[in-house]
C-alpha cells in the first residue's frame, strides 16, 4: 500500500479513498478509519463517497455551500448542480447530508448557504426543497437566515425585483446542540439614531419613561429605567438579516463565499479547536476562516483545480497545515 509520505498533491480521486481506507477491516459500506490522518487536510474526492470513509459523529460544525442548481460548471466529473431536474440534484443533496448527518456530533449544526435558481422565467425554489428534504431526512431546521449582499450586482430584469440575498439555514442534529449566541452578538440599536422607539430619547434615565407599555409591560427594569439590566452588554441577540458584501479572489473569478459569513457560524457553532467541515470546499475560505479562529477543518471537494487552489490559498495565509 501506498503510504502518505510517498503522495505529492494534489492527491489523485483514488489514493484519496485508499489513503480513507487505511487502517480498517470493515467491509460494510461505511468504512470507519483513524480521523486525526485527516485534520486539516484538503481531500480530492467527491463528498457523498468521501464522508462515508469519515467516522462518525467526529466533527462538531458543518459550514458549508455546495454548488447550486445548474448555476456553473466545475469541470469536475463527479460535480453537483448540473442535475437534469431539480428533484434529481435535491435528491443527491439529500444523500451528501445524510452522511453529514452521520459524521456530526450529536450537539453539532450545519450552517448551509445555498442560492435559488430561474428557469423559464420561473423562480425554482432550490433552497427550501433542499431544507425541506433535510428536515424529511431528520435534520431539525433551527433558523433560516437571509444573507443580503451589500454589493450585488446589478440585474436587467424589468418585471421582477432583483435579487440581492440567499438563504443561509441553521440545523442541528438533535434538540439539545452548542451554540454560542454571546460570540455573535450584535449591537444594540435602541440608543442610536437608527432606534424606532417612539418618544425620542426623553424617556432613557426615567421611571416609567418607557413609551411602549404594552411591548415590554412585565418588565420592571424598563419601566425602572434600570437600562443597564435590560440590554445584554455583549449586545443584542444576532438577527436572522445579515449584511454581508461578495468577497472576490481572483483565481476563482467569480464571487467566493465570504469570509465574515463563514465567520459567523464557526464562532456561533464551535468552541476553539472544534472540527469544522465542508464538504464543497471550493477555494478554501472556510479552512482558512477556521484556522484563524483557533478551528481545526476538514475540507473535501471533487474538483482537483480547486483543491490545488485552496492549498495555495492556505499556503498565503502562513498557517501551519498539514495538508495531504
Amino acid at each position: 500500500m501506498a503510504s502518505k509520505k510517498s503522495l505529492k498533491y494534489p492527491i489523485k480521486r483514488h489514493q484519496s479513498f485508499h489513503l480513507l481506507r487505511e487502517d480498517t477491516n470493515s467491509t460494510d459500506s461505511v468504512i470507519s478509519t483513524t480521523f486525526g490522518n485527516f485534520i486539516n487536510a484538503i481531500i480530492y474526492g467527491d463528498a457523498e463517497s468521501t464522508l462515508r470513509a469519515l467516522p462518525a459523529t467526529s466533527v462538531n460544525s458543518i459550514v458549508t455551500s455546495p454548488p447550486y442548481y445548474q448555476q456553473r460548471d466545475y469541470q469536475a466529473p463527479l460535480q453537483i448542480g448540473g442535475e437534469a431536474s431539480p428533484d434529481a440534484y435535491v435528491q443527491k443533496m439529500s444523500a451528501v447530508f445524510r452522511e453529514c448527518y452521520r459524521v456530526l456530533t450529536d450537539d453539532g449544526t450545519l450552517w448551509l448557504n445555498l442560492g435559488d435558481k430561474y428557469k423559464d422565467g420561473r423562480l425554482l425554489g432550490m433552497p427550501w426543497r433542499v431544507a425541506i428534504a433535510l428536515q424529511d431526512s431528520g435534520w431539525i431546521l433551527r433558523s433560516d437566515i437571509i444573507w443580503h449582499k451589500t454589493n450585488a450586482m446589478p440585474a436587467s430584469v424589468k418585471n421582477r425585483p432583483t435579487t440581492d440575498h440567499e438563504y443561509v439555514f441553521m440545523f442541528s442534529k438533535s434538540e439539545n446542540y452548542f451554540y454560542n449566541a454571546d460570540a455573535i452578538r450584535e449591537p444594540h440599536i435602541t440608543f442610536t439614531e437608527k432606534s424606532q422607539m417612539k418618544g425620542g430619547r426623553g424617556h432613557f434615565g426615567r421611571r416609567g419613561g418607557t413609551p411602549e407599555q404594552g411591548k415590554n409591560h412585565g418588565n420592571p427594569n424598563l419601566h425602572n429605567a434600570r437600562w443597564d439590566q435590560a440590554f445584554h452588554p455583549l449586545g443584542r441577540n444576532k438577527r436572522t438579516v445579515w449584511q454581508i458584501p461578495l468577497s472576490k479572489f481572483p483565481e476563482a473569478h467569480f464571487a467566493v463565499f465570504p469570509e465574515k459569513l463563514v465567520e459567523t457560524c464557526i464562532l456561533a457553532g464551535t468552541k476553539t479547536n472544534g472540527v469544522v467541515l465542508d464538504p464543497f470546499i471550493g477555494s478554501g475560505t472556510t479552512a482558512i476562516v477556521a484556522q484563524r479562529l483557533g478551528r481545526r477543518f476538514v475540507g473535501i471537494d471533487c474538483s482537483e483545480h480547486y483543491c490545488s487552489m485552496a492549498k495555495k490559498r492556505l499556503e498565503k495565509t502562513q498557517l501551519s497545515l498539514a495538508l495531504l
